[in-house]
């Protein structure tokens, strides 16, 4: 390969990921909840209604498990229980104003956090990490197409 054209490591790039990824979620300092708390918000934030079988698969826990953070949730406000209008037996989540205030105002925190590091690259890293972008998203595409 040319210079231009480095081979990736996959492991390097897991290794990097993980890492990158632990210090986005510890970016915000509010509302500081469960790691598993704060997915299930993001997971109805992002992706609508969903039921507690959905939740339980999509966040990789117990049934158990999910219904008690959803009843968490719940109970503070977060999230509200409806019937699923496709079967009558079903409940889906929804996540309500105040539980998308949680995961806008942790993304706007996150935003101001990742810029004030950003502005120590250099104008070289930081066209790099723009370059990649587009590929770190395809990524993420992908992963949902098997889902």
């Amino acid at each position: 390969m040319s210079p231009r054209s480095p081979e990736l490591s996959i492991a390097e790039l897991t290794s990097v990921l993980e890492n990158f990824t632990r210090m986005s979620i510890r970016l915000p300092s509010v509302q500081r909840l469960s790691f598993t708390t704060l997915s299930v918000l993001h997971t109805l934030s992002q992706r609508g209604p969903k039921r507690l079988t959905e939740l339980t698969a999509s966040e990789q826990v117990t049934q158990s498990a999910i219904t008690q953070i959803v009843t968490k949730l719940e109970r503070d406000g977060l999230v509200r229980r409806e019937p699923d209008p496709s079967d009558g037996r079903a409940v889906l989540v929804h996540v309500t104003p105040a539980g998308a205030a949680i995961v806008d105002g942790r993304r706007a925190e996150r935003i101001a956090r990742l810029t004030e590091l950003a502005d120590q690259l250099t104008p070289a890293e930081r066209a790099a990490i723009a370059a990649a972008l587009p590929a770190l998203a395809r990524l993420v595409e992908l992963s949902q197409q098997q889902h």
